[in-house]
C-alpha cells in the first residue's frame, strides 16, 4: 500500500464541471444532468511525439476536471519530465499532474491495473491490445498504429502524388502512426509515379539529426532489426528494390519496394521506418479489398481528380480517417482522430477527448403533483 501511495500522492480533484449542468422539467419530474470528471487519467504518449501527444491528453483531462498521471515513453522521458516541471513552476496544484518514469515491461501492469486509475489514454503499438485486455471496466482511449494505405487512380495529379508519398512515407523516417505505409497504385500510372518518387528520394539527406538530415536513425536497434526482417522477406519473395538496401546501426537509408505482393510480410506489417511498399492494382475494388483486409484501420488516402469517386472510395475504406489528395495526418487537434479494428478504441481530438474523460450524472426530482413549483 505504501508503494502504491507513492505513485498516486494526494491527487487533486475537481468535484464537477459547473458549466455543463442542464435542467429538464416535465409535469412529474425535474431532471438535472451534469458532466463530472472520471477521476484519475493515466496518460501514456509514444516516443515519437513525447510532448505533443502528452499535451493532447493532458489538456482535455484537466479541462474535464480530472487529475492525471503521466507515464512517458522510455525514449522520451527527459522531455516529458521537463514539461511536467514547467507545469509545477507555473503553479499547478500539488498532485494535479504526476509523472512516473520507467520501462513499460516493469511498471506497465502496475499502472494500468491500479485501482486508482479511472481512465487510460494510450498512444503506441500493440501493447495497447494487452492493456485493453487487463483494464477491465476502465474507459479506454487508444491509438495503436496502422498500415495506412494510399490509393492512386489513373486520373490523379502524379506530381502531387509523388510529393505526398515522399512526405507521407518518409518524414520522421517513417516513424509516424499516420505515415503512408503501403501504396496501392493503378498499373497504368505506376511506372511514372515510381520514377518520380525515386527522383525525390535520391535528394533526401541521410544522417544524424544534428546535421539537419531528412532521414535519421530509427529509435532502437530492435526496431531496425524488425525493419530489416521485413526487407529481407520481401527480397526473398521477389520484390523490386528501387534503391540498394543500406543500414548502419539504427540508420536505414530510404527504400522503395516495387512489385510487392500480398504474400510478403511488408504488405501487411507496419515497418515504422523509411521503407515503403508499392502494390500495383488493376481496379479500385482491388485496392479497397487490400485496404480492408488489413487488421489495421487508422487512416488512408485517395488521389484522384474525381471527387465523387473519391468519396465513394472513402466510404468503402475501413479507416478512421481518409484524406483526399493529401497524405494522412493527425490533426489539427480539434479534428476527430480515431482508428478502426486493431488501430484503436475511441476517438481523440479536443472535444471528443473531453467528452470521453467525463461521465454524465443525473439527479431526478420526482414532483408530488402537477402544482409543485421549483423554488
Amino acid at each position: 500500500a505504501s508503494t502504491q501511495a507513492s505513485f498516486f500522492p494526494e491527487l487533486y480533484r475537481i468535484p464537477y464541471i459547473n458549466d455543463t449542468s442542464m435542467l429538464c422539467c416535465s409535469a412529474s419530474h425535474a431532471i438535472s444532468f451534469i458532466k463530472v470528471p472520471l477521476g484519475v487519467v493515466l496518460a501514456i504518449p509514444p516516443f515519437n511525439y513525447p510532448v505533443n501527444l502528452a499535451v493532447s491528453k493532458i489538456g482535455p483531462a484537466l479541462i474535464a476536471g480530472n487529475s492525471l498521471v503521466l507515464k512517458p515513453p522510455t525514449q522520451g522521458a527527459v522531455a516529458a519530465l521537463h514539461m511536467v516541471h514547467c507545469f509545477h513552476l507555473a503553479g499547478f496544484p500539488k498532485g494535479l499532474i504526476s509523472c512516473v518514469t520507467g520501462k513499460g515491461s516493469e511498471i506497465g501492469d502496475f499502472l494500468t491495473m491500479h485501482p486508482g486509475v479511472n481512465c487510460i489514454s494510450f498512444t503506441g503499438g500493440d501493447t495497447g491490445i494487452a492493456i485493453s485486455k487487463k483494464a477491465g471496466m476502465v474507459p479506454l482511449q487508444m491509438e495503436l498504429g496502422g498500415k495506412d494505405a494510399c490509393i492512386v487512380l489513373e486520373d490523379a495529379d502524379l506530381d502531387l502524388v509523388a510529393a505526398n508519398i515522399v512526405k507521407g512515407g518518409f518524414s520522421y523516417s517513417g516513424q509516424r502512426c499516420t505515415a503512408v505505409k503501403v501504396v496501392l497504385i493503378m498499373e497504368a500510372v505506376a511506372d511514372t509515379v515510381v520514377e518520380k518518387v525515386n527522383a525525390k528520394l535520391a535528394k533526401l539527406k541521410v544522417g544524424p539529426p544534428e546535421d539537419d538530415s531528412d532521414i535519421t536513425p530509427v529509435v532502437t536497434e530492435s526496431s531496425a532489426n524488425f525493419i530489416e526482417g521485413l526487407v529481407m522477406d520481401a527480397k526473398e519473395k521477389g520484390a523490386t528494390f528501387c534503391q540498394e538496401y543500406r543500414r548502419e546501426g539504427n540508420l536505414i537509408w530510404p527504400l522503395l519496394l516495387d512489385h510487392v505482393r500480398p504474400d510478403m510480410r511488408i504488405a501487411w506489417e507496419e515497418p515504422f521506418g523509411p521503407v515503403l511498399p508499392v502494390i500495383r492494382i488493376n481496379s479500385v475494388e482491388e485496392g479497397i479489398h487490400h485496404c480492408n483486409a488489413s487488421n489495421f484501420g487508422l487512416q488512408g488516402c485517395v488521389f484522384t481528380r474525381d471527387i465523387n469517386k473519391a468519396i465513394m472510395i472513402s466510404d468503402a475504406m475501413e479507416s478512421g480517417t481518409v484524406q483526399i489528395n493529401s497524405a494522412p495526418a493527425r490533426g489539427p487537434d480539434h479534428f476527430p482522430f480515431q482508428g478502426l479494428k486493431d488501430s484503436g478504441i475511441g476517438s481523440q481530438g479536443i472535444t471528443n477527448s473531453i467528452n470521453m474523460m467525463t461521465k454524465v450524472k443525473s439527479t431526478v426530482i420526482n414532483l408530488p403533483s402537477p402544482s409543485y413549483t421549483m423554488g
